[in-house]
């Protein structure tokens, strides 16, 4: 009498633990639990990037002032200004307006299908 009770036992609660298993699995595998699992893995990924960058970028400054102490170059720290080169020219500007071969894009036309 006592192992059937005993074996009644064990197997109900087997089936309780697997119920419960299987139920969380089922949870876990719904569209709105795998959306926000991976907007989580995606934000712990930018962190993680984020550090990285900031570790990359230290490491820069800390190598680039040894650099400076091995060149001497840390003794001057009046440096002329870094030259900037425009990467899209201002039509606008006074300089193509002197030049006579400047031609305002105004009167070009690019549209192929008008007439001529």
């Amino acid at each position: 009498m006592f192992r059937r009770t005993f074996w009644f036992t064990a197997g109900a609660a087997a089936g309780v633990w697997a119920t419960t298993k299987v139920n969380r699995k089922l949870r876990k595998l719904t569209p709105e639990s795998l959306a926000a699992q991976a907007a989580e893995k995606a934000i712990e990924a930018g962190h993680r990037l984020k550090d990285f960058a900031l570790d990359v970028r230290d490491g820069m400054a800390q190598r680039e002032a040894e650099l400076g102490e091995a060149l001497g170059i840390n003794e001057n720290p009046e440096l002329p200004a870094p030259r900037r080169v425009a990467a899209i020219e201002n039509r606008n500007d006074p300089k193509y307006r002197t030049n006579p071969t400047y031609v305002e894009r105004s009167t070009y036309s690019h549209n192929r299908n008008e007439d001529h």
